[in-house]
């Protein structure tokens, strides 16, 4: 993974010393909550329902060992001793005091982490897949492209203040999982017959309060233009994006009023007087960043021990539900990725407590060369598992539990902190996704139901992505009283669709019982080898909503 070099680090370093002393500043009452708030947004720090939240930056869900312990740590000193996994791969810490996040961000420093441009207007962490670099779908890995995004996105002063936060997410695989159609940008990477890289553009993608799916911009750009264009496209969007109206500033707002076509001509415009400027890429200057993405030393893995690991599977029937659920192909024979699910009751999803966070980093370094990855479904990946070690690994991880075989089901839920924590959310959503937890346990009935993925989020901001959930839950407020409203049929992969909504919302009590009355009619016509989602798209959503209304 990436390192930073003297550079980087004297810049982190220098941003944690300007902050200590605005902080010092704010506290002594010499710079106002006006002055303060931009300050404090650029450095990753929001003011919750109850409390300070400080947003930790995890660039592309990529995690050593070393920091995910400093991150234990640091949410056992600092914080109540967990922190929050978002569905943008960052880290939250819910319970720090103002005072002490100077000493946070110097802690981070030390581990080469910041909070930079984790809030604001500006240039957010970039997202991509949880597998990249290792998965066996995958003809260019996204890694590297996304550490020159983070390079060239960091500190840009014309993007400091953009009309709204503005989101990257990129992808190398035929399976996109890192949801490029519904970020503001979403870049697919592939390889054209002569095997160059080439890149497909997208924009105006976005959930929220108008949530859309992105148009294609280009798609056939050369990769020595990668930064020539985005610098285009979001100078464009500086520039025409609207000031005047919050829920009216994101990208896919300009998209959409423009017309994809008018709006890509703007861009090309703008670019014709960059492309071949000084940000044009070189081939020594992506094989110096590429240098740091390397393979492991991996083993050769004798014949018998992947024999001795699939008769185990076949024998071992709580075995066999890790692997079919938690267990990922890999590009190397005899390795896999091994899925964490960080989704328990006791937990709200996505929260790992300090001693998890440092159990996890120990076991990184014993089974997987020390990496960790962070996913947008809010779970931790070890990605490079030999199969001889998995069955070890897994009872190591049974004893922590951490070896939950729910991954990909309706278990394993997205949801965001809603309520509980957020100023912005109308209602609760942890309580909503731990009785959801509650009702459907039952791992027979879990696995018959098949991939599925129930997301929640608080309000309309849907940082719970429920909008591409194929059952989503959306909180809403009635004259003060919480509510509930259920969307079905959005996904967020290849193909990627907006869910439906059901009809009149719900009381938080009721939802259990609606989603099981979804559930019976889905099963009760579904055709054989069907997943909900096709079920659902062959149906429509007529009888589902005279099931659940009836």
């Amino acid at each position: 993974m990436y390192r930073y070099d003297n550079h980087d680090q004297i810049l982190v370093d220098e941003r944690v010393a300007q902050f200590r002393d605005q902080m010092r500043r704010y506290l002594e009452g010499k710079i106002s909550e006006a002055e303060f708030l931009p300050l404090r947004v650029q450095n990753g720090l929001y003011v919750q329902r109850h409390a300070p939240m400080l947003r930790i930056a995890i660039p592309y869900g990529m995690l050593a060992s070393y920091q995910l312990r400093k991150l234990g740590e640091i949410a056992a000193r600092y914080d109540r001793g967990y922190g929050h996994f978002t569905t943008r791969t960052n880290l939250q810490l819910n319970w720090p005091k103002l005072e002490d996040v100077p000493d946070i961000l110097a802690e981070l420093a030390s581990v080469q982490m910041h909070a930079i441009q984790t809030s604001g207007n500006d240039i957010r962490n970039t997202t991509t897949d949880q597998f990249s670099g290792i998965a066996d779908d995958e003809s260019v890995d996204p890694r590297p492209w996304c550490e020159l995004i983070r390079q060239w996105s960091t500190f840009h002063p014309e993007f400091a203040y953009l009309p709204r936060k503005f989101k990257i997410a990129v992808t190398g695989a035929e399976e996109d999982r890192a949801a490029i159609q519904v970020h503001d940008v979403g870049l697919r990477l592939w390889r054209n017959a002569s095997g160059e890289v080439r890149i497909n553009v997208l924009a105006g993608g976005g959930l929220g309060r108008t949530p859309m799916i992105a148009d294609v911009v280009c798609d056939d750009l050369p990769w020595q233009h990668l930064l020539t264009y985005l610098e285009a496209l979001v100078r464009v969007y500086n520039q025409f994006g609207r000031r005047d109206n919050k829920f009216k500033a994101r990208i896919k707002i300009l998209v959409k009023a423009l017309g994809i076509d008018e709006f890509r001509r703007r861009v090309e415009l703008e670019w014709a007087s960059l492309k071949d400027g000084p940000q044009t890429l070189t081939s020594e200057a992506v094989a110096a960043v590429t240098q740091h993405f390397i393979d492991p030393e991996w083993r050769d893995i004798p014949a018998e021990a992947i024999e001795a690991y699939e008769q185990l599977r076949n024998e071992n029937r709580a075995f066999a539900r890790f692997v079919t659920n938690n267990v990922t192909n890999h590009k190397t024979p005899g390795y896999k990725a091994i899925t964490l699910s960080l989704k328990r009751r006791e937990h709200a999803p996505g929260d790992v407590t300090s001693e998890h966070m440092i159990a996890i980093a120990d076991l990184a370094d014993e089974y997987s060369y020390g990496e960790i990855r962070v996913t947008h479904e809010q779970n931790l990946v070890l990605t490079d598992v030999a199969v001889d070690r998995i069955e070890e690994l897994w009872h190591k991880l049974d004893a922590l539990g951490l070896a939950n075989p729910t991954v990909g089901t309706l278990s394993d839920l997205i949801c965001c902190p809603g309520g509980d924590y957020c100023a912005l959310a109308n209602a609760k959503s942890i309580p909503v996704a731990q009785a959801i937890q509650e009702r459907f346990e039952d791992l027979d009935f879990l696995y018959d139901l098949g991939p599925l993925e129930l997301n929640i989020s608080g309000c309309m901001n849907a940082c719970g992505h429920h909008h591409v959930g194929t059952i989503g839950i959306l909180g809403v407020d009635k004259k003060g009283e919480e509510y509930y409203q259920i969307s079905l049929g959005g996904s967020q992969g290849n193909g990627a669709s907006l869910g439906k909504i059901l009809g009149p919302s719900f009381y938080r009590a009721d939802v259990p019982e609606v989603i099981d009355k979804v559930l019976q009619v889905y099963v009760g016509n579904r055709q054989p080898d069907e997943t909900f989602l096709d079920t659902y798209r062959r149906l429509g959503i007529k009888p589902f909503k005279e099931h659940v209304y009836a």
